[in-house]
């Protein structure tokens, strides 16, 4: 154990690679960190929303009278209120167009609802009180007279012809019927095919649920004119834009947008909400702030949640086991609303993904994209990715099976191999690097996949069927590219931005424009900061989550935030560092090109004269010594990075485990990940987050699925006595190791970690049950393996 003068020894200079302990760990371990609920004041008021306990309904009459009757109440608020107010609805900001050029259909999300509700839990007005009872107790005196429409939950349902019409923008409930690929192309590999394999897959819905509900915060100072939101979001740069381009029309100037400590994200706080809102709309009109945290059962019902899809696919293949084509044909469920990146997710996210780690010359995709009566569905980590690696990766071992052969076998037959990158897909992407046979190799080695076959025997005397399952993938991460972005008719664009400010101390602060919520960035930058300077790494602060001192950004997202954020702050080190060997060269009496720089030391080539860099610090902000060419004091630099590419992770993932044909209980027994992330900055926080993304696969694979009752579109699992998540006791040994390529395109060589763990996990685990239970005759099983859907598998089997 650490003593007390070893924890709180300052930490000097740190290089990049070493596993340095999360410098914001501090804080969080003693209860420290600030969230958006521990910064409420005195006297803020309090904000309850009604929302509709119907999933489809028209609203034909809403009274407030007795609400704004009752004790300490303040206001009530319906969708009339914001329509008179010229409240702007929330946005979707990623359009696509349909295969026949259509675009997609777009309908109004309002903050509140006006006349008709699309969802249960969608919100039909707001109590603001002076404390949380007396506005709960008031938004039961709320009375709306409903009449309920028939409802539709069901993905592939939605789109047939008799269900339930949810909004006369979107004939037969379709949002848009996209495709990617050469259909000829593929059709003729279907024709001089081999062999061809299909399979029919649902991939579960997933609720979020982070550790900390979502909150906010929202003041207006009559003094300024200027609104201040504090929010639990992964993007406050963008919601500052579409609060005040979109809703509030108001120059950006006049709103400041905080996001403190965030505990949890995984997409679903990456979105501007209904209550963020009618928060920043009603605080100005109350001259007090407003303040609103969800409830945990109010998050299941109103968070974005992810997945939902409906997939057939059917794969190509000559003699060999080549593969020669892929069709795949998508339903993707987008629930009531168009969340603001929910068209890209089943699309841009998911269908480029489908070529994998393989050789596949034709490929196409169809997606369509249904609304239903349901909470929308937008990014969860992974967000589409995941879904295509579990259509591939569930196809691949079908086709083994269907051919004969070895599944490892197989998969090596087709992978691209890794004299052959750059290579080029026929979905649009082109991959930088990569090596697939090297991680399936050590991953199979990390598993011991040779005595595998006893370990089976053991398991089955003892009355147990133990299986193996492996998937291979690889997955599209960094964040899109501006050009790409700009390309699809989208404005703006993805880029990040960094401030360095060097002190006259020689300490250093960073200003980033991405934002942490749990992934250890404060650490992260900081190592690159103090690896290229040479500062102790103690003497570091990195700022995030504040439009008001971070100029620009747009958040975390993708597992951006290294690839994109961390090479804006490597540029602007580069011009750091570029103004202090100018200024060592004045010192030192040497030419510029004559300094050298290693970890912040500067040296004369060739001689023993040195300047660190703590001293050049001080001289930047002494007007004495300043060169005459170069007299501007000050060591500061901005910079902005956009990438030229996607990044590429891949790697493969391995699953053991048991299942009790009984009981049809599965228990996995041991994980083993091999990734490729490409430069690893900081290991141990690479393996934490790896293990997180590890530990969702488990739960999406074995426990969690978000129902709905197909008829009434009510949701079935709103709480954790109904939506299963994974403990403590259902976690395996998490192996992850590395097995890296570096990315040849941006300056630290970084793909991103912080998705992988769900990418490629969930089709090894069902792969793994479904070897387990071939003896049987069991041949198909969906998620999650619950022990019911296992139990009937194994009893309607031939086996």
């Amino acid at each position: 154990m650490s003593t007390e003068n070893e924890e709180t020894a300052p930490i000097q200079h740190v290089a990049i690679g070493q596993p340095v302990r999360r410098s914001e760990d501090q804080r969080f371990v003693q209860g420290r960190g600030r969230y958006v609920d521990d910064l409420g004041a005195h006297g803020d008021y309090q904000a309850v929303f009604l929302r509709s306990p119907h999933a489809h309904a028209k609203i034909l009459r809403i009274d407030i009278s007795q609400a704004t009757a009752m004790p300490d109440v303040v206001a009530v608020y319906t969708g009339a209120d914001l329509v008179t107010a010229g409240i702007g609805t929330l946005p979707c900001t990623w359009a696509i167009t349909g295969r026949n050029g259509e675009p997609m259909a777009e309908p109004p999300h309002p903050a509140l609802c006006v006349d008709t509700v699309r969802h249960v839990g969608d919100p039909v007005a707001v109590v603001i009180g002076r404390s949380v009872a007396a506005a709960k107790d008031a938004s039961e005196r709320i009375v709306v007279d409903y009449d309920p429409l028939p409802a539709i939950a069901g993905t592939a349902a939605a789109i047939r012809g008799d269900a339930p019409q949810i909004w006369p923008e979107a004939p037969e409930n379709l949002c848009c019927d996209w495709e990617i690929g050469d259909d000829d192309a593929v059709a003729h590999a279907f024709d001089t095919a081999d062999h061809s394999v299909e399979i029919e897959l649902t991939n579960n819905r997933i609720a979020a649920c982070p550790m900390e509900p979502r909150a906010a915060r929202a003041s207006f100072d009559h003094g300024d004119n200027r609104y201040t939101l504090f929010t639990t979001s992964q993007i406050p740069h963008g919601v500052r834009a579409m609060l005040c381009h979109l809703i509030l029309h108001i120059p950006e100037t006049d709103l400041r947008v905080v996001s403190p400590d965030v505990g949890g994200g995984f997409g679903t706080k990456i979105f501007l909400y209904s209550e963020e809102t009618v928060l920043a709309w009603a605080c100005a009109k109350l001259d007090r702030a407003v303040a609103w945290r969800a409830e945990r059962s109010e998050g299941f019902v109103i968070d974005a949640q992810g997945r939902d899809h409906v997939t057939s696919a059917q794969m190509a293949l000559d003699g060999d086991g080549i593969i020669t084509g892929l069709r795949v044909s998508t339903i993707a469920n987008l629930g009531a609303y168009l969340s603001q990146a929910a068209p890209a997710i089943p699309t841009t996210y998911y269908a480029p993904l489908l070529s994998g780690v393989y050789r596949i010359p034709a490929i196409h995709a169809r997606v369509r994209l249904a609304f239903t009566n349901t909470t929308p569905v937008d990014a969860y980590r992974g967000a589409g990715r995941p879904e295509a690696t579990y259509v591939l990766e569930r196809l691949m071992d079908k086709a083994a099976q269907a051919l004969g052969m070895d599944r490892l076998d197989i998969r090596r037959r087709n992978f691209i191999p890794k004299d052959a990158f750059p290579y080029a897909t026929p979905l649009g992407l082109t991959y930088d690097s990569g090596d697939h046979h090297g991680t399936l190799e050590r991953a199979l080695e990390a598993v011991d996949h040779r005595g595998f076959p006893e370990r089976q025997k053991t398991s089955r005397a003892a009355g147990l069927m133990r299986g193996i399952g492996f998937s291979t993938y690889l997955e599209v991460a960094g964040g899109v590219p501006s050009r790409v972005y700009q390309s699809l008719g989208t404005r703006g664009g993805r880029h990040e931005a960094a401030d360095v400010r060097v002190h006259p101390s020689g300490a250093v602060t960073v200003f980033v424009g991405t934002h942490s919520q749990g992934q250890g960035h404060e650490t992260s930058f900081a190592q690159i900061v103090s690896d290229r300077l040479g500062v102790p790494f103690s003497e570091i602060k990195v700022v995030q989550g504040d439009t008001d001192r971070v100029h620009f950004g747009c958040g975390t997202v993708a597992s951006r935030s290294l690839v994109i954020g961390g090479s804006a702050v490597v540029r602007a080190l580069d011009k750091v560092i570029a103004k202090a060997t100018r200024l060592a060269a004045h010192a030192l009496e040497a030419a510029v090109d004559d300094i050298e720089v290693e970890h912040g030391v500067f040296k004369v080539t060739g001689t023993d004269r040195v300047i660190a860099f703590r001293d050049i610090a001080a001289m930047a902000y002494s007007a004495a010594d300043l060169p005459a060419d170069d007299p501007e004091p000050g060591l500061t630099a901005t910079a902005f990075y956009d990438p030229e590419n996607w990044t590429f992770p891949g790697g493969c993932h391995v699953c053991e485990l048991e299942i009790d044909p009984q009981t049809g209980v599965t228990r996995i027994l041991r994980i083993v990940a091999v990734d490729d992330v490409g430069t690893v900055i900081n290991p141990m926080i690479v393996e934490g987050q790896i293990q997180g993304g590890l530990a969702q696969s488990i739960g999406q694979a074995l426990f969690e699925h978000a129902l709905f009752d197909p008829e009434s579109a009510q949701l079935l699992t709103g709480t954790f006595m109904d939506y299963t998540m994974p403990r403590a006791d259902t976690m395996p040994p998490l192996e992850v190791h590395h097995h890296g390529t570096v990315c040849t395109h941006n300056p630290l060589g970084a793909k991103g970690c912080a998705e992988v763990g769900t990418v490629g996990l969930p089709p090894a685990i069902i792969n793994a049950a479904l070897d387990a239970l071939a003896p049987l005759g069991v041949t198909h099983l969906e998620m999650p393996l619950t022990a019911e859907q296992v139990w009937r598998a194994v009893n309607a089997s031939s086996g």
